[in-house]
């Protein structure tokens, strides 16, 4: 436990390495957080639910950092407003650094100290943390690229050249028969409470995409006229089109040429045909696949569909599907929004205490994305992962699968 520790949050830190002070403490919407409060954040959980309860004379680092770091447990008490953790300026960065460093040497020694009894419970909690702030470094690089594509110099956070990718496999259909799929974590390994409990449901026979959809395919439904076309769209999606004048993908702008570009975590590029689409709301999901005659797939087909799949990881952007037969695409590249509305499995029920506010009260106007993005720390992926965004969220990798 101590090495998946240690490399875990040396992790944080390495992500945080190509940023500047400045770049750690801006905050570029309510939705995004600053790399600073990420960074505190996650440390704030190992001193809050870990080091309070087991650590013997605990004393916090800060008094007031139980307030500002808090992100939405009520039951912890008050919480600094989400909307506002870029007026922080203090703590400083070097400050954020040393509470880690000063809670990161606390942990060892506990678990140096092998508590007996509690040894399990505390291993428990640890995993929790570990997995938590592994969303929270696939956060820290979706907000800091919301943060960079604020300005109008196009900084690149990784400054190296992104290939373009091969021409991509032509759109193929693969069938399931349905009937009863046991649906949910499988095994004895990590899953959060949302996965659980595993169930029996039954799933009509459907055929599922075989790839991602790509920009050249989104593109043509945007030169068609597919923000256009009323027809096509949810209403609440149709309403966000006139209020927001939306007209293509986050990210996306066309130059004084005509030609399409896309920024991304290495800069501004052109825009790639060949790489999946992504940063789209469910609505413009849900736009195109009725566009192509085709739907998204429920949360439970998709489940089928991934069973067999391997889970890979990603780089800092969707790649090129590979050629040849097969479901690719299912990991690594974008989350793929389904049909399904994110509620409790049957029999599902809440932690007690604070960590009960994990997931639990999320289970309301929400989505489930299924497989996971480029920017998933590897091992953070499985087939019953489920992810929640509100219908309108583009900030995150998010793509299209279609199904029918």
């Amino acid at each position: 436990m101590r090495d998946l520790y240690d490399g875990v949050r040396k992790r944080s830190l390495m992500l945080a390495e190509p940023l500047s002070d400045e770049d750690c403490g801006a905050q570029s919407m309510a939705d995004a957080s600053p790399i600073k409060w990420h960074l505190a954040h996650t440390t704030w959980f190992f001193e809050t639910f870990i080091l309070e309860r087991f650590e013997e004379g605990f004393a916090p680092f800060h008094p007031a950092f139980r307030v500002l770091f808090n992100s939405y447990y009520n039951g912890i008490g008050e919480r600094h407003p989400r909307a506002q953790r870029g007026v922080l300026t203090r703590p400083a960065m070097r400050d954020v650094r040393a509470y880690r460093a000063n809670v990161d040497a606390r942990v060892a020694r506990l678990l140096a100290a092998q508590p007996g009894a509690e040894l399990p419970q505390l291993l428990e909690l640890l995993e929790l943390g570990l997995q938590h702030e592994q969303q929270h470094q696939e956060l820290m690089l979706t907000d800091v690229k919301h943060l960079l594509a604020q300005n109008a110099m196009w900084p690149a956070y990784m400054d190296s050249a992104l290939a373009r990718a091969p021409a991509a496999a032509p759109l193929g259909w693969i069938g399931f028969e349905g009937g009863l799929a046991d649906i949910g974590h499988v095994d004895t390994s990590f899953c959060f409470d949302n996965e659980l409990p595993r169930h029996r449901q039954y799933v009509a026979p459907f055929a599922i995409a075989s790839r991602l959809v790509t920009n050249g395919e989104y593109l043509a439904f945007i030169e068609a006229g597919g923000y256009r076309e009323p027809a096509l769209w949810l209403s609440e999606g149709w309403d966000r089109v006139g209020e927001l004048k939306l007209a293509h993908p986050l990210y996306w702008q066309r130059d004084a040429h005509g030609q399409w570009h896309e920024f991304t975590l290495y800069g501004l590029q052109p825009l790639d045909a060949a790489r999946p689409v992504t940063h789209l709301s469910l609505y413009e999901a849900d736009a195109f696949a009725h566009w192509m005659d085709a739907r998204l797939p429920t949360e439970a087909e998709w489940e089928v569909a991934a069973a067999s799949v391997p889970v890979t990881a990603g780089g800092l952007h969707p790649a090129g599907a590979q050629q040849g037969g097969g479901l690719t695409q299912m990991f690594g590249e974008c989350w793929q929004w389904t049909s399904s509305s994110y509620a409790p499995y049957p029999g599902y029920a809440c932690a007690p205490g604070a960590l009960g506010e994990y997931n639990g009260k999320f289970m309301l106007n929400q989505y489930v994305l299924r497989g996971s993005s480029c920017t998933t720390p590897p091992a953070h992926a499985r087939a019953s992962y489920r992810n929640f965004f509100p219908a309108g969220a583009r900030w995150q990798f998010t793509g299209i699968r279609l199904a029918r």
